[in-house]
């Protein structure tokens, strides 16, 4: 049995593994290769603290952040295979199962914000 996400060092070694994934794929390459993942891994980190620990501090609008990626639908679906697929491999648990509604809700929201077009992912 695989533990539960319960730290800050297990959202660090699983948003590490999954930007990993995400700069590996053809189609999010392009997206995430620009970003210095020294200084923007920190604020994904503490995002995923607050949402899964109730760490307090993240205090930025994660979807003004992102309007101007140019995203679709494909990408959304490709963020969320391979989230979902990073928690999988590493945790199991309630927090897990947190990220992944978290997750959906996020993408969910992020596509119906950017193309005005409801889509359940």
């Amino acid at each position: 049995m695989k533990n539960d996400i319960k730290t800050s060092e297990d959202i660090d070694v699983c948003m590490h593994a999954f930007y990993q994934k995400l700069l590996n794929d053809e189609l999010t390459k392009p997206i995430f290769e620009y970003l210095d993942l020294t200084k923007h891994m920190p604020k994904i980190i503490a995002f995923w603290e607050f949402i899964l620990l109730d760490k307090e501090g993240y205090k930025t609008n994660v979807f003004e952040q992102h309007v101007h990626l140019n995203l679709d639908k494909n990408h959304f679906i490709t963020w969320l295979r391979y989230f979902n697929e990073t928690i999988d491999e590493m945790y199991e648990g309630e927090k897990c199962e947190m990220a992944k509604q978290r997750a959906l809700m996020l993408a969910n929201t992020f596509y119906y914000k950017l193309s005005g077009e409801f889509y359940s992912f």
